[in-house]
């Protein structure tokens, strides 16, 4: 195959994909099919928010032909606040496979029917407690989404990843590796074992020392068939102006008892003050109880102090998705209509010395402010009220944008996304609506692709535009 090999040509979308691939994103799907021919493990490198999920559900679906598959199944590692959004991308883009969870009590059921699986979904904590099983499946792909999750070698995670058994391995991070350089070496041994000790111009991966400039270019040169990464510079003509996802959020076991907890309590309380009073009659208690459980959503503290210890799932998320664009070099604008949840994220970001600009109501030199965001190479992340951020600010130095709880009002939404994505803006922009997955929040979501104008009466907060919400639609914003 070497002797007959000529270059890398683009491969489009197999059939019966959900989409269309950008033009990287279909020499990124040759170049992971190059790898799988020649048997070598790699790191798909691009930025965030380029599409490393969607490209590598293409090189499974097109695997995944009567003629070509290994009838295998493909393991997918990740962050838990990061399974869903795999679970969810392939229902979206590759329909056709059949993806599992395996996470969580009950997951032991499922062992035997692992080949019923084309995709099965897990994250790093289940891979180290399982690993004794795990290791003797047979896999057709492992791939370790998140990669540098594996960085010290010597840590129970790593280890494990090297014991599973598979055909073909991936590592997909958008972490520049050139400045990761031990961090390569451990995700490299899992790749592609043993490689490294036949390769003497490799051993300063492992040699724990810095590398010198000779050594580094060397790298360069070696691991250039290995590494794929593009920025968003890179793939500028590719991309639209503006990128908007939802990002869904799943809650951990405590924050989801206290949940349900209060949306139990508020099933009973509400439908019976509805009975008796109608919907119109109970606007008070109706926007009450949808505002308290979107605060439950974001994060129980803001409800009670004495749940704040349940934790919050969008702030793992968020914590995690910004820690890559920072490593990455980008700017990052931050909104939530709540004070107190952006408290919440002063808080860690002041432990972890994280420089930040902050901005709400109360803030009088916004002038400085601004201008130290977009100035400040060390200042890459903007805090925002989201009243307080609509109106009159120009922050294009961003290129990622998180909106902590959605208003649900597109109109204030868009003015939100729009203060970085405006007239001066030269790259493109990535938004993300953070969602908490089996809430009020996802139901409002569903509410407002079918019934938008509703939706957004409901929370806009005035009483008198819930009229035309009707007991049905409580029920299901209750469920």
């Amino acid at each position: 195959k070497l002797s007959s090999f000529d270059r890398i040509k683009p491969k489009k979308e197999p059939r019966g994909f959900g989409g269309t691939l950008r033009t990287y994103q279909r020499h990124g799907l040759a170049w992971l099919t190059f790898l799988r021919d020649f048997g070598l493990g790699g790191v798909l490198a691009d930025d965030m928010g380029l599409g490393k999920t969607v490209q590598v559900l293409a090189l499974i679906m097109a695997h995944r032909t009567p003629s070509k598959t290994s009838k295998l199944p493909f393991l997918v590692v990740a962050p838990r606040s990061v399974v869903y959004n795999w679970l969810d991308e392939a229902a979206h883009f590759a329909p056709k496979l059949k993806v599992v969870e395996y996470r969580g009590s009950g997951r032991e059921d499922l062992r035997e029917r692992f080949d019923e699986f084309d995709i099965i979904v897990t994250t790093y904590g289940t891979l180290r407690r399982d690993i004794s099983y795990l290791a003797k499946v047979e896999f057709d792909t492992v791939i370790l989404d998140e990669a540098q999750a594996i960085k010290n070698p010597t840590s129970q995670t790593a280890k494990a990843s090297r014991l599973l058994g598979a055909r073909h391995r991936l590592a997909l991070t958008g972490t520049p590796i050139e400045n990761h350089l031990g961090e390569l070496g451990s995700i490299f041994e899992f790749l592609n074992p043993d490689l490294l000790g036949q390769l003497p111009r490799l051993e300063v991966l492992v040699a724990g020392r810095a590398p010198t400039k000779r050594e580094l270019a060397q790298l360069a040169e070696d691991l250039r068939p290995f590494i794929l990464r593009r920025t968003k510079t890179q793939v500028l003509p590719d991309l639209p102006p503006k990128t908007e996802q939802v990002l869904l959020c799943d809650m951990r076991e405590e924050q989801r008892e206290i949940y349900d907890r209060l949306r139990a309590a508020y099933q009973v309380s509400l439908l019976e003050q509805v009975e008796a009073h109608g919907v119109s009659g109970s606007a008070i208690q109706v926007l009450e109880a949808l505002l308290r459980l979107r605060q439950v959503a974001c994060h129980p503290g803001l409800v009670d102090p004495d749940w704040a210890e349940a934790g919050s799932a969008k702030l793992e998320v968020l914590f995690d998705q910004v820690a890559e664009v920072l490593d990455e070099g980008h700017k990052v604008l931050i909104f939530s209509q709540f004070t107190s949840l952006l408290a919440l994220v002063r808080e860690q970001l002041d432990e972890k010395g994280q420089p930040y600009a902050y901005l709400d109501g109360k803030t009088r030199n916004r002038g400085e402010i601004v201008e130290r965001f977009q100035e400040d190479p060390d200042c890459n992340l903007f805090l925002i009220s989201l009243k307080a951020g609509g109106l009159g600010l120009n922050l294009t130095a961003a290129g990622y944008v998180f909106l902590l709880d959605p208003w649900w009002n597109p109109a204030v939404e868009a003015q939100a996304i729009d203060r970085t994505h405006r007239i001066g803006q030269t790259q493109p922009v990535f938004a993300y609506r953070m969602i908490a997955r089996d809430t009020v929040e996802e139901k409002l979501l569903e509410m407002q692709r079918a019934k938008r104008d509703l939706a957004e009466a409901i929370l806009d907060g005035e009483g008198q535009s819930l009229r035309d919400l009707t007991a049905d639609d409580l029920r299901l914003l209750l469920s």
